[in-house]
């Protein structure tokens, strides 16, 4: 068997484990069943380590290991004192804080030496707090705070979002409720991040003096990624027309700007595996804009893997180097699988642009390899559109209810002029730090473009049919994905019999 698919196995395997706990915990046997079970795998790899069949002992081995891996995480967090505690001690704000209508969101690390928990909670490992704190105060990351408060577990909200396990996947464990506070010190965080935020600041400050809202919230979005800076009618606006992609970093937005980038890089006349390297580069300066997040350096890892496929012309090639970069990023955090929509989204489109956007670009080869530049960019977008929308719509209808019927026209619309509307603006912003009056003529250049593309957004928005409430069940996402698979194979299979 070839060592390719030999890993696409185990990583399956591996994957399966960490679903199957993650989504039946504490349902499953116990954990001396499930340690006899990889005794009992141990014993199959070694008596045929020579044969094929060994294959079905390491297959069970990393199954396994995927469950003890959620398994640890879980048990952790089922085992918390969920009673209030008051809490006293010295803290750190680990995390740029997050502003909101009427607070800001500050997430909190507190130092061991200097804190002081009542009612018997202990921090053997590292772990945050969240903390609403006045949006009239000024705080900023790397602050150290001395903090009175009372820790409460996170309550869920209603309907089917588990806030709680949302904020547990990042090591977020308790509220601090009714706190006091004191700064003490600035400066007490990484120093690289530190730099980075405040570039990432300084950005958003430019854009917002030469921008107007709500342009400017949406250049910043796609500058920066986040759209925290857009109000909560823009932001309904976007949910309804199926665009918040392009302010979200995510594997799919990276994944629309990497291939820009490529072709950019051609236009501009450099060889294809110059033109990779100028995409790559363009990814990387784009996730350290954002703050090197985690879902950014997610997004950041999935764009530069598809466009390694795409340079190799073989999409399909692909598939095990996205399923590494998933088992790394579920081997450092377990519980990302199913209290992550941001994984789940940015690895689902991800795969379905691997896997049917090679299918689209056989089978509508006429329309891509035309020389009208404006119908094959038209038809590139929508194939990758239609590739990673059929992977994900599941998944956006489970969790949000709801089905955008307008999203193929927006993105078709609004996506071809994205990458002159990201290169106008960086170059207004970038020379606004030289010389503003230039910065001024670029930034008006921007303007219509950001006009257009809000204008477009909210039209289409206002429609009444742009989207409807669809709810899908636990049962109709695996139906969904049973077919997706059936229709991959029977794709597959006929690529085979005709080359």
């Amino acid at each position: 068997m070839e060592k390719s698919r030999i890993f696409f196995i185990l990583a399956l395997a591996f994957i399966g484990g960490v679903m199957t706990a993650s989504f039946y915990y504490p349902k499953l046997v116990d954990n001396f069943a499930i340690l006899l079970f990889l005794i009992l795998a141990l014993i199959f790899i070694f008596v045929f380590y020579k044969n094929k069949l060994s294959i079905i002992g390491f297959a069970t081995a990393f199954f396994i290991l995927g469950i003890f891996l959620v398994y640890g995480k879980l048990e952790k967090i089922k085992n918390l004192n969920a009673d209030k505690q008051n809490f006293s001690g010295v803290v750190v704000i680990s995390k740029e804080p997050v502003m909101k209508e009427k607070i800001q969101q500050l997430v909190i690390e507190p130092l061991p030496q200097t804190s002081n928990v009542h009612n018997g909670h202990s921090m053997s490992t590292r772990e945050f707090f969240l903390l609403n704190a006045s949006i009239y105060e000024k705080y900023n990351y790397g602050d150290m705070l001395k903090i009175n408060c009372q820790l409460e577990r996170p309550k869920n909200f209603d309907g089917s979002f588990d806030y709680q396990m949302y904020l547990a996947k990042d090591q977020i464990f308790y509220e601090c409720k009714n706190p006091k506070i004191e700064k003490l010190n600035e400066n007490k965080g990484n120093r690289f991040l530190a730099i980075l935020i405040k570039i990432k600041n300084k950005f958003n400050e430019n854009i917002k003096q030469l921008i107007p809202a709500p342009e400017s919230g949406l250049l910043s979005g796609l500058l920066l990624g986040g759209s925290n800076q857009l109000s909560k009618e823009v932001k309904d606006n976007f949910s309804r027309t199926g665009m918040t992609h392009i302010v979200a970093v995510s594997g799919y937005n990276v994944t629309i700007i990497a291939e820009y980038l490529m072709m950019l890089g051609i236009f501009l006349g450099l060889w294809r595996r110059q033109a990779f390297w100028f995409a790559v580069t363009g990814i990387i300066l784009f996730v350290i804009l954002t703050g090197l997040s985690a879902s950014a350096v997610r997004a950041g890892l999935m764009g530069v893997l598809l466009i390694w496929a795409m340079k190799n012309g073989r999409l399909a090639n692909a598939q095990n180097a996205i399923l590494f970069s998933a088992c790394a990023m579920l081997l450092a955090n377990p519980l990302l699988l199913r209290w992550d929509i941001g994984f789940q989204l940015s690895f689902l489109a991800t795969i379905g642009i691997v896997y049917f956007y090679l299918f689209f670009e056989k089978y509508f080869n006429h329309i891509v390899e035309t020389r009208h530049y404006l119908v094959s960019t038209v038809a590139e977008i929508i194939f990758l559109s239609l590739s990673a929308q059929i992977f994900v719509l599941p998944i956006i209808m489970f969790n949000f209810g709801t089905l955008s019927l307008i999203s193929l026209l927006a993105n078709i619309l609004i996506l071809p002029i994205v990458p002159l509307t990201m290169l106008l603006g960086f170059v207004a912003i970038m020379i606004s730090f030289v010389f503003e009056p230039i910065a001024i003529i670029f930034s008006w250049l921007t303007y219509l473009p950001l006009k257009y593309e809000t204008l477009t957004i909210n039209y289409l928005a206002s429609l009444k049919y742009a989207s409807v409430e669809m709810k899908i069940a636990w049962w109709g996402v695996i139906i969904w994905y049973i077919i997706l698979v059936g229709v991959i194979y029977f794709l597959k299979n006929k690529n085979k019999m005709s080359s």
